[in-house]
């Protein structure tokens, strides 16, 4: 399985921070924020990975990354964006590098605390669809929400006021060959962009999509809010706890 992390976008919500930069270039507490989701697939045996960026500072992601050697890579593959078409139109510029295999996919901002290795073995076992992980929450109006019956994804619905269950679509997507085939038959939404909640229900339609429950927290960085909601969340966090450990009572008086 190939990993692919969409990390384009204007990052409009943290202005005037993202006026000289990309949003996933931000720090989140000692690390930049690009680091995380691309751990995450690290921890998940994926080794070939795909950045998909955009905007003016996507060369800032070469000169981070280079080829990976931090996260004991040997090459990360790089495409760009052009606009902001949404997740489905980035993750369309991914289809020459999946040639054919299954992909995971994680939003830039994206950041767990726990593994998704299990999920990614689990897919790798699924011999086709999809799988996504969801995450129990309070505010699911925030999010796509996961309508659940009889063990199964019902249907998805992006943002709803009255959300039928608490179970939100974290950013952590997997997906078979077909996907692209998905892609090609979306219209853009009322917001101009091609869903990719409109790609999972079209897994869903066809009984294809399965789903695990992502264990401990899980934030996104994408507003101030997030930003320091995740940096506060990596602080106190054994998972992702560097060297330089703060003392643990300015730890907690973070949170």
């Amino acid at each position: 399985m190939k990993g692919v992390v969409l990390a384009g976008g204007a990052g409009s919500r943290l202005f005037p921070l993202t006026k000289i930069t990309n949003k996933h270039l931000l720090p989140v507490y000692d690390r930049p924020m690009i680091y995380y989701p691309i751990q995450t697939l690290v921890d998940a045996g994926i080794r070939d990975i795909l950045i998909v960026t955009g905007g003016r500072n996507s060369g800032d992601f070469l000169r981070l990354l280079a080829n990976g050697k931090q996260f004991g890579l040997k090459h990360i593959n790089y495409t760009y964006q052009e606009g902001e078409g949404g997740i489905a139109d980035a993750l369309a510029l991914a289809e020459h590098f999946a040639d054919g295999r299954k992909l995971c996919v994680i939003l830039g901002d994206n950041i767990i605390e726990g593994s998704i290795r299990a999920a990614a073995d689990a897919f790798r076992a699924q011999a086709s669809g999809a799988h996504i992980l969801l995450k129990e929450v309070p505010d699911a109006e925030r999010f796509g929400v996961a309508e659940l019956a009889g063990g199964k994804i019902a249907g998805i619905e992006e943002k709803p006021a009255h959300p039928k269950s608490n179970y939100a679509v974290t950013g952590i997507y997997m997906y078979d060959s077909t996907v692209f085939d998905k892609i090609r038959t979306l219209v853009p939404s009322g917001r101009g962009e091609l869903e990719i909640t409109d790609v999972n229900n079209a897994y869903i339609r066809e009984g294809s999509m399965s789903f695990s429950l992502l264990q401990g927290w899980w934030t996104d960085a994408g507003t101030f809010d997030s930003l320091l909601r995740a940096a506060n969340l990596v602080a106190v966090s054994p998972a992702h706890r560097g060297d330089s450990e703060p003392d643990s009572v300015e730890r907690a008086a973070a949170v």
